[in-house]
């Protein structure tokens, strides 16, 4: 029996994804349709999802804790970067492609998080 943990994902990582997804759906998706499509299909689409209106109206909060979750996995992945992976080949492998979708979806989720934030809070300040 060994001694070494079973390699397991990140959680933290993917918590940021669905995070940053969601300032994503608040505040860049809206701009994007409407510069698309129109004031009417904004309307359509508030029609069929209202609850884009609340996320809107509370993107302050939504934004803090995508946040939060954005610097907790940070973190987690800064901690982790250097902790050994198991000696068997097979889990070792794993365990550096685990490391590797770990570090790309938190960049992933940087990344949606910045546009997100771009289109909430700097974007408006020069229209």
């Amino acid at each position: 029996m060994s001694n070494t943990p079973d390699i397991k994902p990140n959680w933290a990582a993917y918590l940021s994804l669905f995070g940053s997804a969601s300032t994503l759906i608040c505040c860049a998706l809206p701009a994007v349709v409407v510069t698309l499509a129109g004031g009417a299909a904004m309307i359509s689409l508030t029609t069929a999802v209202p609850q884009l209106i609340w996320l809107s109206e509370n993107k302050l909060a939504l934004f803090a804790i995508s946040g939060l979750m954005l610097a907790v996995a940070g973190y987690w992945q800064w901690r982790q970067r250097y902790a050994p992976c198991p000696i068997d080949p097979i889990k070792a492998a794993a365990c550096t492609r685990l490391r590797r979708i770990n570090l790309g979806v938190y960049l992933f989720s940087l990344l949606m998080f910045v546009i997100g934030f771009s289109f909430a809070f700097i974007i408006p300040r020069f229209m």
